[in-house]
């Protein structure tokens, strides 16, 4: 068991009833990040719907108010369970406030045609690629946990003329990836807005997230090895009032495309 598994498990107390425990080895400045929330919920989701042949199709986090170190308390709720999808919702809650709200959808899959117009970006490999640092300050205590390498872009750079950064990702602690790691490699790289020009004179102290959407499109392979890197794509096209929209894609090495996402973060 990694330390992402640890601090993402949830303790069952009931029908629907979860406690968590939040580690702040996932904070980003002054609370956790986005994603590992998102992954932990969506951990107390998944033992709620119970059935493996229903993996996750969709997950919208609305985070409320800044979670703190310590015990949260999750709520799960179905409300509707059909012949193939399943919806629920989910509440955090920590010492009586609201820290977030969920909804999620679980499926089995379905026959259809397929297609896809999106393409996964041709980058260099990520043995080629050097690491992203770490703060020297430990201000972001999760980049401690990942291991990110540039492919395009230039994080917090706040010079490029467009928002566009990623490349490639992993947890440090080698683990087969899992749905949850992919709601955390959703939200797990610098901001695409931070890099840019705009931003350069006046830059922003913080990017909480208003709202996190994450369409799970593909599970991860049977043949996923622990320590593969995944490929993060991330744009922002729009920054208007304070608030920013963020587009995400999550590749697996051979082409892949696992999980899209989309948030909503509110600039500081």
């Amino acid at each position: 068991m990694t330390r992402f598994d640890r601090d993402t498990a949830v303790r069952r107390l009931g029908p629907g009833e979860f406690e968590a425990t939040l580690d702040p080895g996932w904070w980003i400045v002054v609370g956790p990040n986005g994603g590992y929330l998102a992954a932990t919920l969506l951990r107390a989701l998944t033992e709620t719907v119970g059935e493996p042949e229903r993996p996750p199709h969709s997950l919208t986090v609305h985070y409320v108010s800044p979670a703190r170190e310590g015990a949260v308390a999750i709520r799960t709720r179905v409300e509707r369970a059909g012949r193939s999808l399943t919806t629920l919702s989910a509440r955090v809650e920590q010492n009586g406030a609201l820290v977030a709200l969920a909804l999620a959808a679980f499926a089995r899959a379905r026959p259809s045609a397929e297609f896809t117009d999106v393409r996964m970006p041709e980058v260099a490999p990520p043995e080629t690629l050097a690491q992203l640092a770490s703060p020297p300050d430990r201000t972001v205590p999760m980049r401690e946990r990942m291991e990110s390498r540039p492919a395009f872009g230039e994080p917090m750079r706040a010079s490029a003329a467009q928002a566009l950064a990623g490349g490639w990702i992993r947890t440090r602690e080698p683990r087969v990836a899992d749905y949850a790691e992919l709601a955390l490699l959703c939200d797990a790289w610098p901001p695409a807005v931070a890099q840019h020009r705009a931003l350069a004179a006046q830059a922003p102290r913080g990017m909480p997230t208003v709202d996190l959407t994450i369409h799970f499109r593909a599970p991860v392979p049977a043949d996923a090895q622990p320590g593969d890197f995944y490929l993060g794509v991330f744009r922002s096209r729009t920054l208007r009032a304070g608030f920013v929209e963020e587009d995400g894609e999550i590749w697996t090495r051979g082409g892949l495309l696992l999980a899209q996402s989309r948030q909503l973060a509110m600039l500081i």
